[in-house]
Formats: C-alpha cells, sequence, structure tokens
C-alpha cells in the first residue's frame, strides 16, 4: 500500500511538472506610443521574439501600444506594479517625486551625447544608486533618450541671449527647469502635438532627441537644430525603463525566469542603444548640413553655468525625502568619468 502511495505521488508530482513545461506563459506588454513606432518594431518584438525561441513558444508577449491597457502614460509604473501589465515601458519622469534617486541622470549637463555613450552610465547609477526607487519592480532595463538639443521653427540657438524670449517644449522637470534657468519659457505637451504646435506657432521649437524627431514629423516644420560641442555633455536625457511586475516573474518556471534574466540588463541595454543610436544618426544624416547649429564651447559653458542652479535646487527638494543629491549628483559624474577614460585607453 505504501508502494502504491509512494509511486502515486510521484506519478502526480512528475505530471504536474510535466504540465507546467508545456504550458504557455503570456506577458501583457503596455507602452505609450503606436505600434508603428521603431520601439516596437525595432525593440520590444525582437525581445519578445527572442523570449518566445529561447522558450520553444512557451514564452510569449502580447503587446498593447497607445495606452490599451487604459490609464495615461503617467499611471504606467502603477499599472505594472498593480498587475494591470506584466510589463511596460516607460519613464520614471512621467510620475514626478515617485522615483527621486533616477531623477539625478536627468539634471541638466551631466550625461554624454548618443545612447551608447549614455545609456550604460544611466544603468550604473541605477545598479549602484537608484535600486531603492524601484522595490517592487524587475527592472529589464534602464536606459536613456541620447540626449537632448534644440529644434526651433525659424530662429536658431547658438547662445543664451538667443534663448531670450522663447516658447519651448520640455519633455520633464528637469528640462523644463533648465529652459526656464536659460531664459527660455518652457511649455509642457505630448509629442504627437509638437508638430502642430511648431506650424502654426504655438510654441518656437522643442528640447528634444533626434532619435524620434522624424517619427513625430518634427523635422518638417522646424529649420535649425542646435548641436553642442564635440565630446560635451547633453543639455539633458530622459530615463525611460522597462519594467516587470515582481509577482509575476516570480510565479514563473525557473527555467523561463532565466531566459528572461539572459536577455535584460546590459544585453537588453545594449540592443536598445544600439537600435536607438542608429535612428539619431540616421536623423543628424538626413538633415541638410546649413541647419545644424554647431555651438561654440563658450557659449556651451555659459549655459552650463546658467543652469547650475536647477540641480542645485534639486538636491534640495529630494533631501526633505531623505534622499542625499548631491551624492548621487556626483555618482553620476564619478561613474560618467570612469566610463569616459574606459574608452579613451580602448581607443
Amino acid at each position: 500500500m505504501i508502494r502504491l502511495k509512494l509511486a502515486a505521488l510521484v506519478t502526480a508530482v512528475a505530471c504536474a511538472a510535466s504540465a507546467q513545461a508545456a504550458e504557455t506563459y503570456t506577458l501583457k506588454f503596455g507602452h505609450f506610443l503606436p505600434s508603428t513606432s521603431y520601439q516596437q518594431r525595432e525593440m520590444f518584438e525582437p525581445w519578445c521574439a527572442k523570449l518566445k525561441d529561447e522558450s520553444a513558444g512557451r514564452l510569449q508577449c502580447q503587446i498593447y501600444p497607445s495606452m490599451q491597457l487604459g490609464g495615461t502614460p503617467a499611471k504606467l509604473a502603477d499599472m505594472v506594479r498593480n498587475g494591470v501589465a506584466d510589463i511596460v515601458w516607460t519613464a520614471p519622469s512621467y510620475s514626478p517625486g515617485k522615483f527621486p534617486r533616477i531623477e539625478a541622470v536627468e539634471q541638466p549637463f551631466l550625461i554624454p551625447y548618443g545612447a551608447r555613450n549614455g545609456d550604460p552610465i544611466i544603468w550604473n547609477f541605477y545598479q549602484q544608486y537608484a535600486q531603492d526607487d524601484f522595490k517592487g519592480y524587475k527592472v529589464l532595463a534602464m536606459h536613456g533618450d541620447g540626449g537632448m538639443g534644440f529644434h526651433t521653427r525659424s530662429k536658431a540657438i547658438d547662445s543664451l541671449d538667443d534663448l531670450t524670449g522663447m516658447k519651448l517644449r520640455a519633455s520633464h522637470r528637469a528640462s523644463a527647469l533648465l529652459v526656464e534657468a536659460l531664459g527660455a519659457a518652457p511649455v509642457s505637451m505630448p509629442p504627437p502635438q509638437m508638430t502642430e504646435s511648431l506650424s502654426k506657432g504655438v510654441i518656437d521649437g522643442v528640447l528634444f532627441t533626434w532619435s524620434t524627431i522624424r517619427d513625430v514629423k518634427v523635422d518638417e516644420v522646424t529649420s535649425f537644430h542646435s548641436e553642442p560641442p564635440a565630446g560635451s555633455p547633453a543639455l539633458t536625457s530622459t530615463v525611460l525603463t522597462m519594467l516587470m511586475n515582481e509577482k509575476k516573474f516570480a510565479s514563473l518556471p525557473k527555467d523561463l525566469q532565466e531566459i528572461i534574466e539572459r536577455n535584460s540588463g546590459p544585453a537588453l541595454n545594449n540592443m536598445i542603444s544600439n537600435v536607438w543610436d542608429q535612428h539619431m544618426e540616421g536623423a543628424i544624416k538626413a538633415t541638410p548640413a546649413e541647419q545644424i547649429v554647431n555651438i561654440s564651447a563658450e557659449n556651451y559653458a555659459a549655459m552650463q553655468k546658467a543652469a547650475e542652479p536647477v540641480a542645485q535646487n534639486w538636491v534640495k527638494e529630494v533631501a526633505a525625502k531623505g534622499v542625499d543629491g548631491a551624492a548621487l549628483l556626483q555618482g553620476v559624474r564619478e561613474i560618467a568619468a570612469a566610463q569616459k577614460q574606459a574608452q579613451a585607453q580602448v581607443r
């Protein structure tokens, strides 16, 4: 009798394991961009295809673009935490104050231009300084937008004087404060509204990344694009992240967890950086040379000086939350300096 019961138990366990191994797990993946965006076509879909391929079809994604799971972009971080989505791609700055530590890398003139240059710094900063911001999440990627520049309708920007009185669209709080510190007026609006607002003269320009200006057709209604001096940091950057519900990740079979782990972190960040820079470089190459304004080193230094109060005030704000902002800014600088030194040695 005991042998029969033991045999039955072993059989039941084996059947359960076999059923789990055969089960298909579909991850609900939400984001705020349209399905035609290069981010979905060249980043999210290939990543999901890799999971499906390596799991022999057991791990799949159902992608919901354009906020099809409901809510607004500002709610994406909450949606994945609450299980409405299993994975989201979002910007922490859409939820001001919710992720105070990662805000450090969005402060002006810290992150180098280009995704391949900036993204490793953002990832390493997250690893060393900002994990407390993301408790309850499984962080799959943490990257930037390649750095922002001025894209203007009819007036070239080469100096602080040029910025005086201009109305510029800013994407997050740090960029809005930067625009204000430089003497212009920040205007908030979602990317799809930028082109019409530029064409009608509602705004004079945008502080935006090269990588996406063609997708939202900003290039069709702007005449000038201001570039920082070679080797200089970007004016500011937007942090973007792919987050997974921590409980959902823990509920998956171990082998499927390992597949996600293997294809996330630096591996996913590198893939994103390469795609991002291809679009950034493509947009710059497609722009007539006479439309590109190379800001002089002297004028860029003056902008940097004028922007210093932005980070200083941010340090005071996060101190009220028990966060040492000065130490975080120093951390960004040290990581960036170490990377620059490592890159110089390779060259």
